[in-house]
């Protein structure tokens, strides 16, 4: 009688749940089958971001809809694009856009579970500019002995050599005897003209007479020469320290470098490094906004 007495319960209870739910828990269980007329999104807008639009919008209160379409067309790819969103996005980042095109037309409208659509909502907008774009390569330049000279190189540790012998254990020194007054200095006769470069170099093993200051100035004959600019910090003191520059950017082409040393870390006339270099920089500019 027990087991009589549960199994007439339950099924009385379930007479009474299917019964008062009818049509609706189908769809509680199911969302897919919701048939309802799909509402709109609201409130609209954009934003010019560079190189980006980027739209917003108000989901209604309801959310009866089961997907958001917006469509537009890319002028960069020259197709028509279609994104389809769910229920609870209420914005889009839309990259790869340019202001030259003007005004994109942006269409919205929502569906239900059936693919029937509601209202369209349509918005003109626009993109930031996008920005340039650049891209640097870097050569690094097979200096030889036969193009360095020095108006200082010491009688005795000067060895114009030991600057590209990619070996920290010798170094250059210019005259520390005392002959030739200051500044001391390194050219750098080029193989070809450049403009943009990097100047790399290694202190030798011990810490002493590092360049502290020092002007970099260009010429295109060797006897005129126009300072381009000076590095007065962030030079290295330390034994067998390495040191890479920033690029500069000449004015003009030059075949001519000269590495003029006004101060040096100990106060003396004198330097000396283990190895020095050039980088040939390319700098290649694309502007995405250029009909």
């Amino acid at each position: 009688m027990k087991k009589i007495y549960l199994y007439t319960i339950n099924v009385l209870l379930a007479t009474l749940f299917f019964g008062s739910c009818s049509g609706d828990y189908d769809s509680f269980l199911d969302p897919v089958k919701y048939t309802g007329s799909p509402s709109s999104v609201s409130n609209i807008t954009s934003e010019a971001l560079p190189g980006q639009i980027l739209l917003r919008w108000d989901v209604p209160a309801d959310s009866n809809y089961y997907f958001v379409r917006v469509k537009y067309y890319d002028h960069l790819k020259k197709e028509d694009v279609t994104k389809i969103l769910s229920v609870y996005t209420d914005s889009l980042l839309i990259s790869g856009t340019r202001a030259k095109y003007g005004d994109y037309d942006f269409t919205f409208q929502s569906f239900n579970a059936k693919n029937e659509g509601g209202e369209i909502k349509s918005i003109k907008a626009r993109s930031g500019v996008a920005p340039i774009q650049e891209t640097i390569e870097t050569i690094k330049l097979n200096l030889t002995v036969d193009q360095l000279s020095s108006n200082a190189a010491d009688s005795e540790e000067g060895q114009l050599s030991h600057l590209v012998d990619n070996n920290v254990a010798t170094f250059f020194h210019t005259d520390w005897h005392g002959v030739v007054p200051p500044p001391h200095y390194l050219d750098v006769h080029l193989a070809e003209p450049i403009s943009d470069f990097i100047v790399y170099f290694q202190n030798r093993q011990w810490s002493q007479a590092c360049a502290k200051t020092v002007d970099i100035m260009i010429s295109n004959d060797g006897d005129e020469w126009q300072t381009l600019t000076t590095i007065n910090a962030g030079l290295p003191t330390g034994g067998a320290a390495e040191y890479t520059s920033q690029i500069f950017r000449a004015p003009i082409s030059f075949t001519y470098l000269r590495w003029y040393v006004r101060e040096t870390s100990d106060g003396t006339v004198y330097w000396n490094m283990a190895e020095f270099g050039l980088y040939k920089v390319i700098i290649s500019t694309y502007d995405p906004e250029a009909e």
